[in-house]
């Protein structure tokens, strides 16, 4: 290739190998959230051969309990897998977190029903989950340090902002292979039986794919030089040396994370459950407003290359928390599908400013010898508590009479997260991501 510059100056072969790089890091993580998203895509059909209960309200909160608890578990994950990455490198850390994956999900695949195996078929669906819960959490650090260390200096949110795009492609991904099964393939019953595997399937395989384009993948120049000056640390808490930065990762992360898991995994129940869509106009909606995040990701992303990244997060804490619990009370009131469309697509203008960027502002807190680790543990304790419990809340809420007390929550979540936005640094200008 050509050695020629960029106006920026950066040699046109750099540039492509950074790009490489980013879409191969980014590939493997849409993957990985393929395989984790398909469990809440499918709930609506599988639910009942796990958890057998005459209220269909009740089965989907038994699902969503499991699906809470397995987000107990990637702390234990972004521990593990961050600390790998810290002191093996980047590569072999998000290798070996999609191969997990990829057990998990072809054990879901073959899992016997209750009908079948009794309690036990519960049992084996936890801990398929349990494996799937620490492959993930493992993924978003290494992955995050990872893109932000290959990226364009001057592009870094942008480029960054991908993880959010593949992250949504995932879930994305497994509601069109549920489209797909409901409109040209299935009937409700054949998916209820047996199609539901179908998507578990597909996720092992891609997830083989995904290991082996990540086993070629070249580590990062900043690791490499850490490694080489002997700043990679070997201690796995070596994070807790910056516990200004990892209180900074749980506060930014609490309203940002509550909000995302609600218009994303919860929405599919919401839409079906309270606002009463069918099937298909509720996988459709699902879909559209996925689409129209995907879109605004890259748009938020380059923006925080030009304004900072404090602009936008503090810009989602307050509409976040001005707007929150009219968008959710209006969209419950509807029946329209498009009005529902429209009023996701509003959401989603508000919770990109935080999606967009969260990954690189917390990879520019963190110096190279524990960015993975000090990223992932205080993330995925976070995500834990706020948006792993997102959904079974809404729904128990509901159960009792109150969904409306979600919003309320939801909303000081936000306002919360407002309250650090405005406090921290804009990690755009004081960045530590050269920082060995």
């Amino acid at each position: 290739m050509q050695n020629t510059r960029t106006g920026d100056g950066f040699h046109v072969a750099d540039m492509a190998r950074r790009i490489r790089a980013v879409v191969v890091g980014s590939i493997g993580n849409l993957v990985e959230w393929y395989d984790f998203y398909a469990y809440a895509a499918f709930q609506l059909y599988f639910a009942a051969a796990f958890f057998p209960s005459a209220d269909p309200v009740a089965q989907q909160l038994s699902a969503s309990v499991l699906f809470a608890a397995t987000f107990l578990l990637r702390p234990l994950g972004g521990w593990l897998f961050g600390h790998l990455a810290d002191r093996f490198g980047r590569r072999m850390s998000l290798t070996v977190s999609v191969l997990m994956m990829c057990f998990g999900s072809l054990m879901i695949a073959v899992a016997p029903t209750y009908a079948t195996i009794g309690v036990w078929a519960p049992v084996l669906l936890a801990l398929a989950r349990v494996i799937q819960g620490i492959s993930l959490g493992g993924e978003y650090g290494a992955s995050a340090a990872y893109v932000a260390e290959v990226a364009d200096p001057k592009r870094r949110g942008f480029y960054s902002s991908f993880l959010y795009v593949t992250l949504i492609g995932g879930q994305l991904a497994a509601v069109l292979v549920l489209l797909a099964l409901q409109r040209l393939f299935l009937s409700p019953e054949e998916l209820r039986a047996w199609g539901w595997r179908i998507p578990f399937v597909i996720g092992a395989l891609l997830a083989v794919v995904a290991a082996v384009m990540r086993r070629d993948m070249h580590e990062s120049d900043t690791f490499k030089a850490a490694r080489a000056a002997g700043k990679t640390t070997p201690s796995p808490l070596g994070f807790l040396r910056y516990p200004r930065e990892t209180l900074l990762v749980i506060g930014l992360t609490m309203g940002g994370t509550a909000a995302f898991y609600t218009y994303t995994t919860y929405m599919q129940k919401f839409l079906k459950l309270s606002v009463k869509l069918s099937d298909d106009a509720t996988t459709a909606v699902t879909a559209g407003s996925l689409i129209f995040a995907m879109i605004l990701q890259p748009i938020y992303g380059a923006l925080s290359d030009r304004v900072g990244r404090k602009v936008l997060l503090v810009g989602f804490g307050i509409a976040g928390t001005l707007f929150t619990i009219p968008l959710l009370t209006t969209l419950q009131e509807t029946r329209s599908a498009w009005v529902a469309f429209l009023l996701l697509a509003a959401a989603w203008l508000i919770v990109t400013g935080y999606t967009s960027i969260n990954a690189v502002v917390k990879a520019e807190l963190f110096p190279t010898g524990v960015r993975a680790t000090g990223i992932a543990v205080p993330y995925a304790l976070t995500v834990s508590i706020f948006g792993g419990t997102a959904e079974p809340i809404a729904l128990w809420l509901k159960t009792i009479g109150h969904e409306g007390w979600f919003y309320i929550y939801l909303t000081l979540c936000i306002a919360a997260s407002l309250l650090v936005y405005v406090r921290m640094r804009d990690t755009r200008v004081q960045s530590a991501i050269e920082e060995r």
